[in-house]
């Protein structure tokens, strides 16, 4: 049997990180096995699905690389399908036409409540007859007695009473069909063999096989997922901050360690936190999947991005960082100048957009400094510091890493103090207090010109300051 997996989201909104997390986990079940995986896109909430939601599903999938052997399927284009599966069970006599208005419906659930029972709908137009003409939903009779049961892949045996259960609604008044015929449908009708998806969902269950035993259809296996929490425990939320998938690229993440990161959210192989794709696709195995929620930690996400930039290809980097530096109002290209520039700050970044910010004095001058970092190094005689290291660097007609350094040692050796002394205001006139490597490498790379312009801007920032 070929394994077939979906990934069925609705487009009522982003993508976001429980729904990426399905998606990975149930491409992971399809890859492993060497199976097939569809996208299905839910549509059939008109009012709240947009075009938006979609482009922005297909997006976060395009960006993490989940990518799909047949869809993306849209349940708005089958319609005409999913009704003629309900016609067909009203005429076996397993679906019945309801005119139960919205107010007996509610004076129902309100008994039901007052004497502390489950609301559940009573059957009452089960055995009546109604005619298509009348203004009707349709619901699928259910079983009366016996109870369904099903293995779970994530949590187990389940066993639900059919009494629990109540005639669930298949098709609205506008003749719209409803989520647990459609799903049911589309699952058979595309070969689904493993429905892996949130456990949200786990109460649909039940009821939808009931529905594929009405119709004589395979009924598939279910894993049904725990959910995501915050660091605070409470379900992950906007609240909690980036939870759409493409707000993480919008903020500088790598998609390999998202991919990475959402594995780890319920799923576990030994000790290991760091996987490549092959490595994820390899040892996958829904039996694995923790049973319990799992919590979000940015912290965690971070140290991993930074993982993957410090560890990615330079050059790849620097093609990612780019729009980020643009937006920072620097216009550059992926040349070797921004090339050496990710490979001298990487180490410092968790995220792409604080490897541009950290790396933008490379490129523009400023005219503020950190002020704890300035209050330290511009005390004493770093003006008469600054002022021997900037005529050493000056006369300086090879601007490279060795001369450089050569040209600071020199200062520190003809003014007879520590290194400090003159390394320090001098990193700090350049980089204005920015996170930066080794101070030759700093110099190097920011250029002669922008050093001795920012030298100069120190030595008049310090005297006004003593003037003051």
């Amino acid at each position: 049997m070929t394994i077939k997996t979906r990934f069925a989201p609705s487009p009522t909104g982003y993508l976001h990180v429980g729904g990426a997390r399905t998606a990975l986990f149930s491409w992971l079940h399809a890859r492993r096995h060497g199976g097939d995986f569809v996208l299905r896109i839910e549509d059939t909430d008109l009012e709240r699905s947009t075009q938006a939601s979609v482009d922005a599903i297909l997006q976060g999938m395009d960006w993490l690389g989940l990518d799909y052997d047949e869809g993306p399927f849209y349940q708005t284009e089958r319609f005409d399908r999913y009704n003629a599966v309900i016609d067909q069970l009203i005429e076996q006599g397993l679906a019945y036409r309801c005119t139960c208005s919205k107010e007996r419906l509610q004076q129902l659930r309100e008994q039901q409540m007052a004497a502390k029972q489950k609301p559940r709908y009573d059957g009452h137009c089960r055995d009546r007859e109604i005619g298509p003409d009348e203004p009707h939903v349709v619901r699928f009779r259910n079983p009366l007695d016996g109870e369904v049961v099903f293995n779970d892949l994530v949590r187990g045996p389940i066993r639900v009473a059919n009494q629990e259960l109540d005639d669930l609604i298949i098709r609205r008044t506008d003749g719209a069909p409803t989520y647990n015929l459609t799903v049911v449908v589309d699952d058979h009708d595309m070969g689904i063999t493993q429905v892996i998806r949130g456990d949200d969902h786990i109460n649909n269950t039940p009821r939808q096989i009931n529905l594929y035993q009405a119709l004589g259809w395979e009924i598939p296996e279910f894993a049904h997922l725990p959910m995501i929490l915050g660091d605070d425990g409470a379900r992950l939320s906007k609240r909690h901050g980036a939870v759409s998938v493409m707000q993480y690229f919008e903020d500088g993440y790598l998609p390999e360690a998202l991919l990475n990161y959402l594995v780890r959210l319920g799923w576990s192989h030994g000790d290991q936190e760091i996987f490549s794709l092959a490595e994820m696709t390899e040892w996958f195995d829904l039996s694995a999947v923790n049973k319990a929620p799992s919590s979000f930690n940015t912290d965690k996400l971070n140290w991993l991005n930074q993982h993957y930039i410090k560890s990615a290809d330079p050059a790849r980097i620097a093609e990612l960082v780019l729009p980020h530096m643009n937006a920072l109002g620097i216009q550059t290209n992926v040349d070797d100048k921004l090339i050496a520039v990710v490979e001298a700050q990487r180490e410092r970044a968790s995220t792409l957009v604080e490897l541009a910010e950290i790396s933008a004095f490379y490129y523009q001058d400023f005219a503020e400094y950190d002020a704890k970092a300035a209050k330290k190094a511009f005390k004493g005689d770093a003006a008469k510091c600054l002022q021997h290291v900037a005529a050493k660097l000056a006369e300086l007609s090879d601007w490279q890493r060795e001369p450089i350094h050569q040209a600071v040692a020199d200062s520190v050796g003809e003014l007879d103090v520590g290194f400090g002394k003159v390394a320090m205001p001098l990193r700090i006139a350049v980089t204005g207090g920015s996170p930066s490597p080794d101070l030759d490498l700093t110099l190097y790379l920011v250029g002669r010109e922008a050093v001795l312009r920012r030298v100069d801007q120190a030595i008049r920032k310090i005297s006004q300051a003593t003037l003051d």
